[in-house]
């Protein structure tokens, strides 16, 4: 009831100033890139992965242009079954080496949201910028995390900056034009989040992986998953879109500004989709809705989700299964990394191979480097995750000190807060619970890991028993620990715990 309120009262404001403001002449105000010699070193080293972010543009683009030239709505089907066949099988396929002039694809949408398209090209810039940062092998690891921050920065500057909060998902799924594009095109639809799964996904192979062989199996693995996505639409696509703290954690651990800008900016792209096609939204009136929707996504003071919301909000919404899976871990079915249309996959250098030839390569290639992991690894890792709670039923602080990394960007969730690295988390949350325990037992069990080189993830669950002046306490739970590989020891970077009581 809280969130509709929220949503209420930023509507009414918005519903005064928008119009006024959507009608007023617009200023054709743009940034370029963050100077570095980084720049376009995704592009050189990925280009497999690259291009296919020029076709995703192109795809954003004819979808609006469409929606809002055709509405319709047999016209806008047909229309949309013929752009959904050309890009899955000609354009992602074959992606452009280069950026695509979206104006000339959606010369009337354009006209229509300039600012909203603005918006989405400085989002896509801060997007591929990171990928530059990650894929220049020349930048030291902590370089990179540094230079993103920056980055980051420098794209906050601009008036047409996504605000780096979570914002509540009511704005997408409880207005009264909600979900009008996903109902009336379900297999577009499911491609567009396939494309979101992929820009935020991309970014974890670059974390987990320390070698350029190992990164470059990692993102041709992931490129692999997306095709997948595609095998039999929309049941293989994702179901929710996805969000950026669910598919991408090693990346929101990291940088939770930038994760937040990108799920925002995808929320506004959904939301821009079902105002285009809801016949709620009267044509005249959708220029005006898309705006005042804007002005939300600049907003820090409305409609804004606690950081601990917005980290368990994907497992409200379905987990990470439902938005298109890990982009770490392999498919359920083994899949080729061919387009599904049978057309030769892409060499680096843009030619092409013979029919089958990377059937089973990166993906396969990441699949065995996990059945190859060391059992010793595997049992090690077990072993740091159950130490964590023996050591806190011992209520040994010293112990636990031992399993987790010293980094400032170290990240636990537990109840209600987001603490920010172990000695924050020790000192300000568990030291004072734990010296209001009288008795308590806990212990963590299930611990399943799972390896990808030098980062290891396991999900587990747990259960508390505890007496205190307050009384008795019953917990069970399911949590996750993220550890890193350092100098032959794992150590915890990241840990998210949720539970409830236990009995009636």
């Amino acid at each position: 009831m809280r969130g509709g309120v929220r949503v209420l009262a930023c509507a009414v404001a918005f519903a005064v100033l928008t119009p006024a403001m959507a009608r007023a002449q617009e200023r054709r105000n743009e940034q370029f890139y963050y100077p570095g010699s980084f720049n376009w070193a995704f592009l050189k080293n990925y280009p497999e992965a690259a291009r296919l972010f020029n076709a995703f543009d192109y795809g954003h683009a004819i979808l609006y242009e469409t929606l809002y030239t055709k509405p319709d709505t047999a016209a806008q089907a047909s229309e949309l079954e013929k752009q959904y066949r050309y890009l899955t099988t000609d354009l992602l396929v074959r992606p452009p080496r280069f950026a695509v002039a979206e104006e000339v694809i959606e010369p009337a949408y354009a006209k229509l949201a300039w600012r909203a398209k603005a918006m989405f090209d400085w989002a896509h810039v801060l997007h591929r910028q990171i990928y530059d940062v990650y894929a220049d092998d020349r930048l030291p690891e902590a370089a990179k995390d540094s230079l993103i921050e920056r980055i980051t920065d420098y794209y906050l500057t601009s008036d047409l900056a996504f605000q780096p909060v979570p914002k509540s998902m009511a704005l997408m799924e409880e207005q009264y034009y909600s979900r009008a594009f996903w109902t009336r095109h379900p297999k577009f639809n499911g491609l567009i989040w396939a494309y979101h799964w992929l820009q935020v996904g991309l970014y974890e192979p670059f974390i987990a992986f320390r070698s350029p062989h190992e990164r470059k199996a990692g993102v041709q693995a992931a490129v692999a998953r997306f095709w997948g996505m595609l095998r039999d639409p929309p049941a293989t696509m994702p179901q929710v879109m996805p969000m950026t703290a669910t598919v991408a954690s090693l990346f929101t651990a990291r940088h939770p500004r930038a994760a937040a800008i990108f799920d925002n900016l995808h929320m506004m792209h959904d939301i821009i989709s079902d105002i285009l096609a809801s016949d709620a939204v009267a044509r005249s009136e959708k220029r005006d809705v898309i705006y005042a929707a804007l002005t939300e996504f600049r907003d820090t003071t409305c409609n804004v989700m606690t950081w601990e919301e917005w980290a368990a909000m994907g497992e409200h919404m379905g987990g990470l299964e439902a938005m298109g899976g890990s982009p770490l871990s392999p498919l359920a079915k083994p899949v080729s990394a061919e387009p599904p249309s049978g057309v030769p996959a892409m060499r680096d250098g843009g030619e092409r191979e013979a029919p089958g030839a990377h059937q089973g390569g990166a993906h396969g290639a990441l699949a065995v480097a996990s059945a190859q992991a060391p059992t010793s690894d595997r049992d090690a890792v077990r072993r740091v995750v159950e130490a964590l709670a023996e050591h806190t039923q011992a209520r040994d602080l010293a112990a636990l000190d031992t399993l987790y990394a010293p980094d400032a960007w170290v990240q636990i969730i537990e109840g209600a807060g987001v603490n920010r690295g172990w000695a924050d988390y020790r000192d300000n949350h568990l030291k004072p619970e734990l010296a209001e325990f009288e008795s308590f037992t806990y212990r963590y069990y299930e611990v399943e890991p799972q390896l990808r080189g030098n980062v290891a993830w396991a999900p587990f669950r747990y259960e508390l028993s505890a007496h205190g002046p307050r009384g008795h306490l019953e917990v069970e739970g399911r949590g996750t620990a993220i550890l890193d590989k350092r100098d032959g020891r794992w150590l915890v970077v990241h840990l998210h715990t949720s539970g409830r009581r236990k009995g009636p």
